[in-house]
């Protein structure tokens, strides 16, 4: 079968295309047709040595994935062949089947197809969890989402709205505010044009912001924490500006506030049962349209450079899909 190789660490030019044995599955896995793999922000550092996951040359991008139970271990009940599912492997999806443990996959609704599925897993499971389970957003409180048209912040724009929020999108062009607001959100803040302080103080009408999510880091942070309301809470998601910022802590405590790590994945390890729990109600939402799982584009496996270049260039909105 064919599969993107990361042979050696580097950039996206380096992956081959390779043909690679069959999967077989062991002990608690099963074996799944890749009908859409989901590419994401951290694919680009992964293969070139620079993510807290470091896997062991040649292996896979792609985390997470949609697809068909083609077949699966003697002792597997969970899932059986024929079944439309969903899951997250944290790498190694590029290709066209794949061997996971199967209490990492969801069923499917009927009416959700594979594309929109395949990209719900990491983005939207990551803003599920840091909404609801470690801010606890509450309807009608404020949220800022920074790098709002990405697809990690697009989520985060969508569920806040689904939560009953009033989402503040942070983002650096004006297309890519109205493309936000396209998605849920209620006010934008061109934090290129404008000084993201006092703007979020400004939209807030001067009582600040309840919950920043904050998957950007760099420069951006220090400005949100500072736009923070008493009692907000500030989610730490990840640092795709490339830089960790250095907060200052006497703001937590003049605020009163929150900083809250967001390390989804390893939530999911610890607590598999509300990791599906959360599953099951976004594919319901994607379902019914609540939450648009958006594609931006959806390339061939043999193409899977040229996708993750895109992500690289930040000239992304949304998901970027590979249809082996």
């Amino acid at each position: 079968m064919k599969a993107i190789l990361c042979t050696r660490l580097g950039g996206a030019d380096d992956l081959e295309l390779a043909d690679i044995p069959e999967p077989i599955p062991g002990f608690g896995e099963a074996v799944v047709t890749v009908k859409a793999t989901a590419l994401n922000f951290f694919d680009t550092l992964i293969i070139a040595g620079r993510y807290q996951i470091k896997p062991s040359l040649p292996f896979s991008p792609g985390a997470e994935f949609s697809g068909i139970v083609e077949r699966v271990a003697a002792d597997v009940t969970a899932v059986k062949p024929g079944d439309r599912v969903v899951g997250n492997m944290g790498f190694g999806a590029a290709r066209e089947r794949v061997v996971v443990r199967a209490e990492r996959l969801v069923r499917l609704p009927d009416n959700l197809d594979f594309e929109r599925a395949a990209g719900l897993t990491v983005i939207y499971g990551t803003g599920y969890y840091a909404l609801k389970n470690c801010a606890g957003l509450k309807p009608g409180e404020t949220l800022a989402v920074l790098g709002a048209a990405g697809g990690t912040g697009l989520a985060a724009v969508e569920l806040g709205k689904t939560m009953g929020a009033r989402v503040i999108a942070c983002a650096s062009s004006s297309d890519k505010l109205a493309f936000a607001r396209q998605h849920g959100a209620d006010e934008g803040v061109n934090y290129v044009e404008q000084d993201l302080k006092e703007a979020l103080r400004a939209v807030s009408g001067g009582r600040g912001i309840d919950v920043v999510y904050d998957p950007v880091g760099g420069p951006l942070a220090e400005p949100a924490l500072r736009a923070i309301a008493w009692d907000g809470r500030f989610l730490v998601v990840g640092f795709a500006a490339g830089e960790i910022p250095r907060m200052p802590l006497n703001l937590v405590l003049l605020k009163n506030c929150q900083l809250l790590g967001v390390h989804w994945g390893a939530w999911v390890e610890r607590d598999p049962q509300g990791h599906r729990a959360n599953m099951a109600e976004l594919l319901h939402w994607c379902s019914e349209g609540r939450i648009s799982a958006h594609v931006h584009a959806i390339y061939p496996l043999d193409r899977t450079a040229d996708a993750l270049k895109e992500l690289a260039h930040r000239q992304v909105m949304g998901k970027v899909l590979i249809r082996p």
